[in-house]
């Protein structure tokens, strides 16, 4: 793992297929949509990896009551700064490692509560997407934005790439989506459509 680590947040449960995690205050450097995270294993050195495919801001009674008192900027700022803002943050397990080996496939167990879930480093996605077989897992799973979610992770992974390998990273994903959805050409069109550049 990449020994800097930019924390997003702790897990609030947890299942082999997906986990929640809790994070304080909602800044710009929190990963968004379609971000690769990573959360320790139980094995020393093991990982799971995901794909961050939902944050939400959870109802807060205070905020309501706050709101209604039309408060100045800076006490919002504080507020947002200051106080336990429930944002959750939702990921999709997509692969797990050992330490030497990255495998794209569901973990043998999640991650435990409280434990960190981290942004993986461009060096991590690079890793993570040297192999294209997570891909399945993503357009498999039925109750996220599956197409949206494949698509932002392979412009994320293209950015981490150095600016002379997007393109043909690019490429060889859209082949490896046309080798699945080969049966389903109109959802294959709407997922390449969603790699252009925008």
């Amino acid at each position: 793992m990449n020994t800097k680590k930019f924390r997003v947040g702790r897990v609030l449960r947890a299942s082999t297929r997906s986990f929640v995690i809790g994070c304080a205050v909602m800044r710009p450097d929190i990963p968004a949509f379609g971000s690769f995270a990573w959360a320790e294993g139980l094995a020393p050195g093991s990982a799971i990896y995901g794909l961050i495919y939902d944050v939400s801001v959870e109802d807060d009674a205070f905020v309501r009551q706050f709101i209604s008192a039309n408060p100045s900027e800076e006490a919002v700022l504080d507020q947002r700064e200051n106080r336990q803002i429930p944002i959750e943050v939702s990921v999709l397990a997509t692969g797990c490692g050992d330490g030497d080996h990255i495998y794209h496939r569901l973990p043998p167990q999640p991650p435990v509560t409280l434990d960190w879930l981290y942004q993986c480093s461009r060096e991590e996605v690079c890793a993570f997407t040297a192999k294209l077989d997570y891909f399945r897992l993503v357009l498999e799973t039925r109750e996220i934005p599956a197409d949206e979610l494949l698509a932002a992770s392979l412009r994320s992974a293209a950015a981490a790439r150095p600016v002379e390998e997007r393109e043909r990273f690019l490429i060889d994903a859209g082949r490896e989506l046309a080798r699945l959805l080969a049966g389903d050409p109109t959802r294959l069109e709407g997922l390449l459509r969603r790699l252009r550049p925008t």
